[in-house]
């Protein structure tokens, strides 16, 4: 590859790399990324582990190259001005950059160094895409969505994303400019609930009804802390039924991924990198969580990551992480790359990850204030950072330090490894000292919009 190539990256929401066919899932998942892995262009990193568990900080790493405690990026902080956007960096190397969105936790302060972003919601829909797309979703409303509902948070948006994508796309074969283009595809995150012709894509292996699974997941959704606050203490039917219908929106959303990978392909667009993988994972019931909150397990942050035309990489079991191909990507476009925190995948291997989330004791007290008897003990507080060797996972906060021997993450190993802890605490300390001190001491924050708000709260935030 000689001259710099075309990138197109694609971020799923909430997909644990467990619930995907690349890693062996017993539910053919994502046939279509499994397709694009097994080409000869493509490859599969089983161990790609993401930055945080929640879109707002993971996708502040991915589009700075930074780990979560350098750039400091949480509730209404944004990147901070001492820090360039991975957009910012290719335009000074002669790209054009667009971003597409429909989760407002990638959108806000996100948008900067892009010569397009366009953040998709339903107060945006008719200023931010284009009217023949708005036709197009219309008229498809009940093979891509929800069909005819008011209930916005019923609704997918991947057909408005492929279809602003392919148009941009289109303009772009046969320029001589390279082109970034981030698409910010918010499926499968919760709630759970899948376009109509995938509604009963993995039903029929259950043992409530479609309609029981789907009335179920929403019940879910808006219940989300009071499930939590209890126990999670769930039927194995309704387990099922959750993991049922989250799994049938992963299923569309990889349908759609494939689409839109096969137009890139039938373009006049030579030199494509394509990049697809997820912000985070999600829960079902571990270490007493839901969703994708508090904690730093495996299911959270290891994440699916596919490319296809990445020249030289091979994928397989190595430990790598979003901020690795961010590296790897602007060196290969020629883009500076001081700031990046990542290893060039072409010439390094990393020996650890490491992944952050911040803990300020406020969800807390809203699970206690639904059940005064909920323990928060078991979970970290404040600043909680993990550690991850192929072996290992040591977790450190204010509070607690612990140690566990993968795969178990329930097991507390310190006592019996403690050379090993010692080393990794050690491993820490350093870190913290180097890359993992604050870039800015000055919090730079933004106000949400209401239709941000509105947005964010279809998806379960708490937003005040």
């Amino acid at each position: 590859m000689t001259a710099a190539p075309n990138i197109v990256w694609m971020t799923l929401d909430s997909v644990r790399a467990d619930h995907t066919t690349m890693d062996g899932y017993s539910r053919e998942t994502t046939p279509e990324i499994q397709r694009i892995a097994d080409q000869s262009d493509g490859q599969w990193f089983s161990n790609c582990f993401a930055h945080s568990n929640s879109t707002r900080i993971s996708v502040a790493s991915l589009i700075t190259g930074t780990y979560p405690s350098h750039h400091g990026v949480r509730g209404n902080r944004t990147i901070p001005t001492e820090l360039n956007t991975i957009p910012e960096l290719l335009s000074e190397a002669g790209y054009h950059t667009v971003g597409l969105s429909r989760n407002a936790n990638s959108s806000m302060g996100f948008n900067r160094g892009f010569d397009e972003f366009e953040w998709i919601a339903a107060e945006t829909l008719l200023d931010a895409v284009d009217v023949r797309t708005v036709l197009k979703y219309a008229l498809n409303i009940r093979r891509h969505s929800a069909g005819l509902t008011t209930k916005t948070a019923k609704h997918a948006t991947p057909f408005i994303i492929n279809d602003m994508a392919k148009r941009r796309l289109r303009s772009y074969s046969g320029s001589e400019e390279p082109f970034f283009m981030y698409l910010h595809y918010n499926e499968p995150h919760r709630p759970y609930f899948p376009p109509l012709p995938y509604l009963d894509k993995y039903t029929d292996e259950i043992a409530m009804s479609t309609e029981e699974a789907a009335e179920f997941a929403m019940e879910m959704h808006w219940n989300c802390d009071e499930l939590i606050a209890g126990g999670v203490d769930l039927t194995d039917d309704r387990w099922d039924a959750l993991q049922a219908m989250y799994d049938a929106e992963i299923a569309y959303t990889d349908e759609c991924v494939g689409r839109l990978f096969d137009y890139i392909q039938s373009l006049d667009l030579e030199d494509t990198i394509v990049v697809i993988t997820a912000d985070h994972g999600e829960m079902f019931g571990e270490q007493g969580m839901l969703a994708h909150k508090v904690v730093l397990h495996d299911d959270l942050i290891r994440v699916p990551m596919v490319t296809h035309g990445l020249d030289d990489v091979a994928g397989g079991h190595k430990l790598v992480q979003h901020s690795d191909f961010m590296q790897t990507l602007a060196s290969l476009a020629g883009a500076a790359t001081d700031q990046i925190q990542g290893i060039d995948l072409h010439s390094e291997s990393r020996e650890y990850a490491l992944s952050q989330d911040w803990n300020d004791g406020e969800y807390f007290d809203v699970l206690e204030d639904i059940n005064p008897d909920f323990d928060r003990s078991r979970y970290h507080g404040g600043l909680l950072t993990c550690l991850r060797d192929r072996k290992f996972k040591y977790l450190d906060s204010e509070d607690q330090k612990e140690l566990f021997e993968l795969p178990d993450e329930e097991t507390e190993v310190s006592g019996k490894y403690p050379d090993r802890a010692e080393e990794m605490a050690h491993q820490l300390r350093e870190w913290f000292e180097t890359d993992g001190q604050p870039i800015s001491t000055d919090a730079t924050e933004e106000e949400f919009s209401d239709a941000m708000k509105e947005q964010l709260s279809d998806l379960g935030y708490l937003v005040d």
